[in-house]
């Protein structure tokens, strides 16, 4: 037996799985989403086993956002609804319904980028995940790779308004979170 470490497992920083995150964000920015980006990572074989971006509009469903989707393959990847060999990493602090999710999923650690000043839920507008009343708290990491994560909604919205002007505070998805 070799004690060489698998690629695979060389670097599991936060920063790498963040960066896969920033992928599908950078999807959702080209299908012309608000660009949030999720991966579920499997901690024990140090594997993604969920990918996502948000999809409302191609969906047209108000639930389809990246922490949302990414949840739901990852249950089906397990075929359980208990994630608790998992760590999540989303572009942006979850919202109130994601936050929720998160919850009842029992996800173990949460690890975003960009705060969401308007609408985040772990502790920018509301503190579901920090909320020790909860059946399930995980631990939650913010700031990963957050300057990245902000540029790409800033961008987004930039693009979106008359004149190219920015509102809200930065990295705020101004009332469109996840």
């Amino acid at each position: 037996m070799s004690d060489e470490v698998p690629d695979f497992l060389e670097d599991l920083s936060p920063e790498r799985f963040m960066g896969e995150a920033l992928k599908e964000a950078r999807r959702a920015f080209e299908a012309e989403e608000v660009p949030v980006g999720a991966v579920i990572l499997d901690v024990e074989s140090g594997r993604i086993v969920a990918r996502a971006h948000n999809q409302r509009e191609l969906l047209r469903d108000p639930t389809a956002h990246a922490e949302i989707l990414a949840i739901t393959q990852a249950a089906d990847y397990y075929k359980a609804w208990r994630l608790t060999g998992c760590v999540l990493y989303v572009t942006l602090e979850p919202c109130l319904m994601c936050a929720g999710a998160i919850v009842q999923a029992r996800i173990p650690e949460v690890v975003y980028g960009a705060v969401d000043p308007k609408a985040g839920a772990h502790c920018s507008t509301f503190e579901v995940l920090a909320n020790s009343s909860n059946n399930h708290v995980p631990r939650v990491q913010g700031g990963v790779l957050a300057d990245e994560s902000s540029a790409l909604l800033k961008d987004f919205f930039r693009q979106r308004r008359p004149g190219g002007a920015s509102r809200g505070d930065p990295g705020s998805t101004n009332g469109a979170p996840g």
